[in-house]
């Protein structure tokens, strides 16, 4: 089981290696979160889906299958991406492989923050973790493939050996 969590990390990470912007704009959140859209769809997955900068949110959509308990797990998986930045998910794994809950070992709320998978940071050159793509609606993992999956479409990257298995 360590090893498995251990292999996450280290895919995970390289995904944020790999998965970076030379800029991001309200444009091109319009176009990835529609590319994010079309993952979901494809998969049949009912997920919300959220493309926010620190300061305001630039694409929002919830697909038939979700509630409104999606938005609050949005909510949670973003304030820890923009506080870590890092992903979500990256940072559950990294919490599971230490055997540390959130609150022991980051002062991570319950309330106002979620270490399940589903948010990935938006980093852009030369400024570090400008926002978050979130998706919330299905299982963790597979809400982090959605964004992963279609961060790297829209980038036109290969996430080759960095890629989740489902």
């Amino acid at each position: 089981m360590t090893e498995a969590i251990a292999e996450d990390i280290r895919r995970l990470e390289e995904q944020e290696r790999l998965l970076r912007f030379t800029s991001f704009g309200p444009a091109d959140a319009w176009a990835l979160g529609n590319r994010v859209r079309e993952v979901a769809l494809a998969r049949g997955a009912g997920v919300a889906i959220d493309i926010s900068l620190r300061d305001r949110t630039l694409f929002h959509v919830a697909l038939p299958g979700t509630t409104t308990d999606n938005a609050e797990w949005i909510r949670r998986k973003r304030n820890t991406v923009l506080r870590l930045w890092s992903a979500s998910y990256l940072v559950g794994r990294r919490l599971a492989l230490s055997g540390r809950d959130q609150v022991e070992a980051r002062n991570l709320s319950y309330a106002d923050f979620a270490t399940h998978g589903g948010s990935v940071p938006l980093f852009v050159a030369e400024l570090g973790c400008v926002g978050a793509v979130t998706v919330s609606g299905v299982p963790e993992r597979i809400d982090h493939a959605i964004v992963a999956d279609a961060m790297a479409s829209f980038l036109n990257i290969d996430l080759g050996d960095a890629r989740l298995p489902e």
